[in-house]
């Protein structure tokens, strides 16, 4: 596969999969926002998104349960705070 890509472009892949985590992170920031302003199915379609980043940047299982139960944008805004600070 790499035969098939130019110099160009498996330097753009690179540089996708050496940013991975900040753009999860940044993706997880956006689905907070979301969230807080969620009602009802939307809010629970948010959840299903912010799991999956949450996974993405693997995250503690028994933290993520926590974050759910808990179902509270605060908790999730900290824990985004938290992850901008180690970066």
């Amino acid at each position: 596969m790499a035969k098939d890509l130019s110099k160009y472009q498996q330097n753009i892949i690179k540089r996708y999969y050496d940013n991975r985590d900040t753009v999860a992170l940044q993706r997880l920031s956006e689905l907070v926002t979301e969230l807080y302003l969620a009602e009802g199915k939307s809010r629970e379609k948010q959840w299903k998104y912010i799991l999956a980043a949450l996974e993405k940047l693997e995250i503690p299982q028994t933290r993520i349960d926590h974050l759910r139960k808990a179902d509270d944008p605060k908790l999730l805004a900290q824990l985004v705070e938290e992850l901008m600070a180690k970066e």
